[in-house]
């Protein structure tokens, strides 16, 4: 897969990049929020909780999810990309699911 490997390429919910093995103790944690957002630009984007060492994980109806990019426990959704579509910016087209959330600090 050369050349457009990385513009089809779908992101986890947790970033990649701040995967470390530590021992965190869930006083240093801090609480998940109601409503999450992994998009920067997003006014529910909380960049302290993505800076953490630990993952972030998401049961959506039962079934632990990967690839949400936005969550709220209180009104019951996830916005997860559309397969392959882009808007016209180049970011992925999102479709709300409706349902049980559940979301968690996930331990190794």
């Amino acid at each position: 897969m050369a050349g457009g490997a990385a513009a089809t390429e779908r992101r986890p919910f947790f970033p990649l990049h701040f995967r470390l093995v530590c021992t965190v103790t869930d006083s240093s944690l801090i609480a998940l929020p109601d409503r999450l957002a992994v998009d920067p630009r997003s006014p529910h984007h909380v960049a302290a909780i993505f800076q953490q060492p630990i993952d972030i994980g998401v049961r959506f109806n039962g079934k632990e999810r990967v690839d949400v990019e936005e969550y709220c426990v209180s009104e019951g959704w996830i916005k997860v990309p559309a397969g392959k579509t882009r808007d016209r910016k180049g970011r992925p087209l999102l479709i709300t699911l409706k349902g049980s959330v559940e979301v968690f600090y996930q331990t190794a």
